[in-house]
């Protein structure tokens, strides 16, 4: 994306002048070729303590939510005609926000963490960071170490403090299981964004919007699983966008986690290798103005669905992307979750405690973070495609980039005094409820913040894969 867009001015009451921009909010919307001088529409308020951590990482929730807001802003100022509205981030709403999952009350039941094989482990050498929260996960770790199909924490505990950690990564890897060797902190520096503009394709043009619902008429195929894509197209679906979710009937997903991040979406089963699914799966595909996927680089190729195939389609396309470890070298290819992630980029060790066990951020973050990110940068390319340059545009992140973005890019949280409206953080007001497929939700509220901003979703989520593979 350009460096500048020419697109709406603000007049609204901005961010004092003399106040400098946020430093890590500047350098996200740079990244992402927003307007420098819209950054004077942004400002926040709330409590500061949500998010305690070794590392900036409220700084880095607060930019995120900050630059998506802002590109929501961008996009409804062209939609309704009028000036950029004012920015308002409310940092208790997004650290309550980044822990979505974890606030998540169904019937009163809070949904379980991580499964009781997923965690840290010593190794013989060190330590290592295992996921199986998911059940073929789970078998593929038991078996490669040669463990019953039965076995608990202590029989995984006594096997692999017997091994070398990158030895257990390695054969993890090699079985298409889940395990990553803590590691130092790594110097790597990898982008926090790719966007590349494909071609000049016309696009459709875009009648006028309402404030709130910056993205209406927009359709979004959402290739996506467990946190980052979907917090990602969560967000455009609070902000209008018609979001229809598709999965393979033969990859279960773990309905609590769709219940958290299903809010104003629609989900579908389809199975791309039978010809019925697969001609439906075109149709909709041919009609959609933005896709997104989360899956590992080259996966779903064999499906027609590589990044050149789709533009030579649909050279109009808005093709988002994240993966886990980034988009070149030798561990691109590698499945990887937010918490394995942290241990292999070193986020573990830094945030280790005192006795040397690794230690965890106090959110996903890579995965929230990353959401957001993608939100934006698929907000501004839909401004950028009617106020710059039409033409396809190629989004690309990883939980690597947002990792080396907190570790070696955001500056160290300021030793100031807090602001003067800073209060004491209590998660449950930003929590409300509805009623759902799946009984009485207490969930968090949205945190993106602009004048005009909806505050909630239109819909609760409904049960997973069930509704019609139809655009509304």
């Amino acid at each position: 994306m350009p460096e500048s867009t020419p697109g709406p001015t603000s007049e609204s009451t901005p961010r004092p002048t003399s106040e400098p921009a946020d430093r890590p909010t500047a350098d996200v919307w740079a990244a992402l070729g927003g307007p420098a001088e819209l950054l004077d529409r942004v400002s926040f308020h709330g409590p500061q303590g949500g998010l305690p951590s070794g590392l900036p990482v409220r700084r880095l929730a607060r930019a995120t939510v900050a630059a998506c807001s802002l590109a929501a802003a961008e996009l409804a100022a062209h939609r309704s005609g009028g000036p950029v509205p004012a920015v308002r981030v409310d940092e208790g709403a997004v650290a309550t926000s980044f822990l979505s999952e974890r606030h998540l009350e169904i019937e009163g039941r809070k949904p379980v963490g991580f499964a009781p094989l997923s965690g840290f482990w010593r190794t013989a050498d060190g330590w290592i960071r295992t996921h199986a929260n998911y059940p073929h996960h789970r078998d593929r770790l038991l078996a490669v170490l040669g463990l019953a199909p039965d076995a608990g924490p202590e029989q995984l505990a006594e096997a692999l403090g017997k091994l070398p950690a990158e030895q257990v990564q390695e054969r993890a890897y090699e079985a298409g299981a889940l395990a990553v060797a803590v590691a130092p902190v790594s110097k790597a520096v990898h982008p926090l964004v790719e966007c590349r503009e494909v071609g000049t394709a016309p696009v459709r043009p875009l009648p006028a919007a309402p404030l709130g619902r910056p993205a209406a008429g927009i359709r979004v195929l959402d290739l996506s699983r467990v946190i980052s894509g979907p917090v990602a197209t969560r967000t455009l679906a609070l902000l209008g966008a018609d979001v229809l979710r598709i999965d393979s009937p033969r990859l279960p997903e773990a309905e609590d986690a769709h219940t958290d991040t299903g809010f104003g979406k629609r989900s579908t089963r389809l199975d791309l290798a039978d010809p019925a699914d697969r001609a439906t799966f075109e149709g909709l595909l041919d009609t959609a103005d933005v896709v997104v996927t989360a899956y590992r680089p080259g996966s779903l190729d064999a499906h027609g669905l590589a990044p050149e195939a789709l533009f030579a389609r649909r050279p109009e396309l808005i093709l988002a992307q994240v993966c886990a470890w980034g988009w070149t070298g030798r561990w691109a290819g590698r499945r990887g979750f937010d918490s394995l992630v942290q241990a292999g980029v070193g986020i573990a060790a830094h945030e280790a405690s005192p006795d040397g066990r690794p230690g965890a951020m106090p959110a996903q973050a890579l995965d929230h973070g990353t959401g957001y990110l993608l939100a934006a940068a698929v907000l501004r390319a839909l401004t950028e495609q009617r106020t710059h340059r039409p033409g396809g545009r190629h989004l690309r992140f990883s939980f690597a980039g947002t990792a080396s973005w907190l570790l070696h890019g955001i500056p160290p949280e300021p030793t100031d005094a807090p602001r003067p409206d800073t209060e004491p953080y209590d998660a449950a007001r930003w929590l409300t409820e509805t009623d759902s497929e799946y009984g009485r939700l207490r969930y968090a509220v949205p945190p993106i913040g602009y004048d005009g901003a909806p505050a909630d979703w239109a819909r609760p989520p409904g049960r997973w894969g069930t509704d019609a593979p139809v655009w509304l």
